[in-house]
């Protein structure tokens, strides 16, 4: 199989001739650009010039050198946000650089030893969500056509590759992107004790991503096959709100978004060619699984191996023919950074064989590779992924 036949063979739950593999097919299943550099030093490979795939976390687009080593069967395409832009325009503090964003969020990163920018500016921070302060907040242009600039040319050219195309949405989910605005305490806050505040803020964020994917599957939905969503529900351990605070203020607009981006993405593909949805969260996002799966979402990410109630074979016995699980192929919180060559082996076969039975899994780790992650580690994960990726037949 080509690479686009393998993933989207995956994506239907059926078994391919080896499980598919991502890297750096978005800014959520990617590598930071200094174990980048260090793992294509390791390889040989040049890893310059290096492109960003998101300034902020410090993730690269892995160049064509590296991918085609790997034998990656995913491309992403990454439009203008506030992710990847304006970062050219920094306030030099001596130890630290500052920058204020679209969102008017400000980002800090230190320059000796910083791995990535950090949010310490929340634009709407206070102990009370403040009426006229939200009335006069400057939202982004999230139909602005630079978004797309240059994007319908790479798609077609990952395309004559014959790679699955993904696309980055504009910002994080409505969750996360509440808490940005108005700080994590006050918006966790505001979710019980100014309800109306919040679901102010959780509309206007979704009417940005309903703007923004309409520019964008306008432009190239007939070339991207995963459209990627981002929040985080999840902790380590059980959630970061309650089942019933989700069901009442975070479900309806998601199942929304999900219903308004399946349908749009559908008008412009062809018969028999069907768009996936693709969601990340960390952590333990178990009991919300039922919803995700009513709702059309596609595709769970990261695949939280390590939290509470997130045992892959456990979930792939549950849940395994309604969603596809994108990640959990090995641990990044400890294995991946601390462990040996060996360690790493064992936890990608353990993931792997319990993830792969029947399709519906493709291979990346949990979350991005960081920066502190050996050389020697990475590749004894794709290493150990060449010897159990192989179905049967």
């Amino acid at each position: 199989m080509n690479s686009r036949e393998r993933l989207l063979a995956a994506l239907a739950h059926q078994e391919p001739d080896r499980v598919p593999l991502d890297l750096g097919g978005s800014h959520v299943t990617s590598i930071h650009v200094v174990a980048y550099r260090n793992l294509c030093r390791r390889l040989a490979i040049d890893p310059e010039p290096v492109e960003l795939a998101d300034v902020v976390q410090q993730v690269v687009l892995p160049g064509e050198a590296l991918l085609e080593r790997l034998d990656v069967d995913t491309r992403g395409l990454f439009p203008l946000t506030s992710h990847n832009e304006g970062f050219e325009r920094v306030e030099d503090r001596g130890d630290r650089l500052v920058h204020v964003d679209e969102w008017g969020f400000t980002q800090e990163k230190i320059k000796e030893g910083g791995f990535w920018w950090s949010q310490v500016g929340f634009p709407l921070d206070g102990a009370l969500a403040d009426p006229a302060a939200l009335a006069d907040y400057r939202w982004p242009a999230a139909d602005d056509p630079r978004r797309i600039e240059g994007l319908r040319a790479r798609a077609e050219g990952y395309r004559r590759q014959n790679k699955v195309v993904l696309c980055k949405s504009l910002c994080a989910g409505m969750f996360e992107m509440g808490q940005r605005i108005r700080g994590m305490a006050n918006f966790l806050c505001d979710l019980l004790a100014d309800t109306p505040a919040a679901e102010a803020i959780l509309d206007a964020i979704l009417e940005l991503k309903k703007r923004y994917w309409t520019l964008v599957l306008d432009a190239v939905g007939d070339l991207v096959d995963v459209v990627v969503e981002t929040d985080d529900y999840g902790t380590q351990q059980s959630q970061l709100i309650s089942l019933e605070t989700y069901r009442t203020l975070l479900e309806p607009r998601l199942r929304e978004l999900v219903g308004f981006v399946k349908r749009k993405h559908a008008a412009r593909r062809g018969p028999g060619e069907p768009g996936y949805f693709f969601f990340h969260s960390c952590g333990n996002v178990r009991p919300y699984l039922p919803s995700f799966i009513d709702m059309g979402i596609d595709v769970l990410n990261p695949v939280h191996t390590r939290a509470s109630g997130m045992d892959p074979g456990a979930l792939k016995r549950d849940f395994g023919r309604h969603i596809v699980f994108w990640g959990g192929g090995v641990d990044t919180q400890t294995v991946l950074p601390q462990g040996t060559p060996e360690d790493v082996r064992a936890d990608v076969r353990r993931n792997v064989e319990a993830l792969m039975p029947g399709g519906g899994f493709v291979f990346n780790t949990v979350h991005n590779v960081q920066a502190e992650v050996p050389a020697e580690n990475v590749l004894a994960m794709y290493d150990a992924l060449a010897e159990v990726a192989a179905y049967a037949g």
